[in-house]
């Protein structure tokens, strides 16, 4: 599985998001999610928490969240809950949050961009211009 880590920005809070070109699909970090529509003071445990609920009512977007190496704020990486969209979509409406609406629409359209970007190389190019600043200004804080 070749994978592409990239940290997207959804109200000034960092998403840690990984592409992976086989599948052609994005993975967000669940963790990173929660943060964005709780504003939890701790977000692990808040995600913790609601995992534990969701197996207990069955719900089967849980079991199909994969772990993957994403960098954490001590530049080490780290095994993390990520989902894809479509299990993202389903999380979401698990989190009673203001912010799940906007959300939906930031992830639909980081989703369009990857697209366009797959049908024409110079949005890559673009792109990936954007992410190394985004990254070089992200150690540098």
């Amino acid at each position: 599985m070749k994978n592409k880590g990239t940290i997207k920005l959804f109200e000034e809070k960092k998403v840690r998001t990984v592409w992976n070109e086989e599948e052609e699909e994005w993975y967000f970090s669940v963790v990173d999610v929660v943060d964005v529509l709780t504003d939890s003071v701790d977000s692990r445990k808040y995600w913790n928490k609601l995992k534990q609920r969701l197996k207990e009512e069955g719900n089967q977007s849980v079991t199909f969240c994969h772990q993957l190496k994403l960098p954490a704020a001590d530049g080490k990486k780290y095994l993390t809950d990520v989902a894809n969209t479509q299990q993202l979509f389903r999380l979401i409406q698990s989190i009673p949050s203001p912010k799940a609406e906007p959300f939906k629409l930031w992830i639909a359209q980081v989703a369009k961009d990857r697209l366009d970007q797959l049908q024409d190389p110079e949005l890559s190019i673009e792109q990936a211009m954007i992410d190394y600043k985004q990254e070089k200004r992200s150690f540098l804080h």
